[in-house]
């Protein structure tokens, strides 16, 4: 009679995958002091899901590489699932600050690939990060970010630092990850595919003058030159 571990053994990646994104916890066990919120890294998630890919015999690896988009450097991740000869990937984006306080150009793209490395494990493991910007679990983390004026001396309510220090210039963590989606379109059908879908959430995702805009002309214009 065959053990559980061989029958784990036994799977093809795609039955594997399923297996380890039902087991696989990842919590938000690290605290932003300053935005009032907890997350995770990339760090977490590896260290959460490499028991569960040798239980199931798949092995994972995660790449990097520099790509121009538009005037804009980005750090693209792709995190690599193999069992056999069957492979599935998990991409993520992040944009490299021209300049950081306090960080080199080699600090800079480092903190860049964690970032992208989380957002291509997400994709991998189905590990959701978004908190859109009209639920109640967002407004009650920026609501929580928020100075409280005191009653004997009323103050104006300061905006949030969340979306300065995480988002790094977007509105909501739900438009980077948008962003992404976009960027990896290899057709322009998927392209309207995931412009409607992010329409249908909000369309203050998809207003003229927004990133969102700006990323599907970029990727529409890439999609139509000549390979």
């Amino acid at each position: 009679m065959a053990t559980t571990k061989e029958k784990e053994q036994d799977k093809n990646l795609q039955e594997s995958l399923v297996e380890i994104q039902k087991k696989l916890k990842a919590p938000k066990d690290l605290y932003n002091k300053f935005g009032n919120y907890k997350y995770r890294s990339a760090e977490s998630i590896l260290e959460a899901v490499k028991p569960l890919l040798a239980e199931n015999g798949v092995l994972m690896t995660i790449t990097d590489e520099i790509v121009l988009i538009g005037n804009r450097y980005y750090v693209k991740s792709t995190a690599t699932a193999q069992k056999g000869s069957e492979t599935m990937c998990g991409i993520g984006y992040a944009r490299e600050d021209d300049s950081k306080k306090g960080m080199d150009g080699s600090q800079v793209t480092g903190a860049s690939s964690s970032y992208a490395r989380k957002y291509a494990l997400n994709g991998l493991f189905l590990i959701d990060d978004t908190k859109d910007a009209d639920t109640d679990e967002y407004r009650n983390q920026q609501q929580a970010a928020q100075p409280q004026p005191k009653p004997s001396q009323p103050q104006p309510a300061k905006q949030p630092q969340q979306a300065q220090i995480d988002f790094k210039g977007y509105d909501s963590e739900t438009e980077l990850v948008a962003e992404q989606e976009m960027l990896a379109c290899n057709s322009y059908e998927e392209l309207m595919a995931v412009w409607s879908k992010y329409n249908k959430l909000s369309q203050q995702y998809c207003r003229k003058d927004g990133i969102l805009a700006r990323a599907f002309v970029t990727r529409n214009n890439q999609l139509k030159q000549p390979k």
